[in-house]
């Protein structure tokens, strides 16, 4: 599986912004997804994630609220809707595909990865 993930930009603290992350590949569906993000300095952290048929979503408690993960599984294609942007959202983002369930979804159980896109918030 490929991911090619974006999106991203440069936007101002209230603005919404979604993220895109498209698969290649026949078994898009066989895989939960999720979205990581890694700011400066600081390690790769789980942002939010979505079940392989997309009835159930796990997000980060910093998040909650502002952002939804979808996915269309006839696209190929996971998002990300961000509002009310903060600068604390400022990293960049990245796609995760991952053959086990939601429930163990993090950043060790991952299999594919797309190559990020920056989201850059400011003040």
């Amino acid at each position: 599986v490929q991911l090619q993930a974006s999106g991203g930009g440069l936007v101002q603290a209230g603005d919404s912004l979604r993220l895109s992350c498209a698969a290649s590949g026949r078994t898009f569906s066989s895989y939960t997804m999720g979205w990581f993000r890694q700011a400066p300095g600081k390690e790769r952290e789980f942002v939010a994630a979505i079940s392989r048929s997309g009835g159930t979503t796990r997000y980060t408690d910093s998040v909650k609220g502002r952002f939804t993960i979808s996915r269309d599984n006839a696209k190929n294609t996971v998002y990300l809707q961000m509002s009310s942007l903060k600068p604390e959202d400022t990293a960049v983002y990245y796609c995760g595909a991952d053959g086990n369930r939601l429930s163990t979804y993090s950043n060790l159980t991952v299999d594919y990865w797309g190559q990020g896109t920056l989201v850059t918030v400011s003040s």
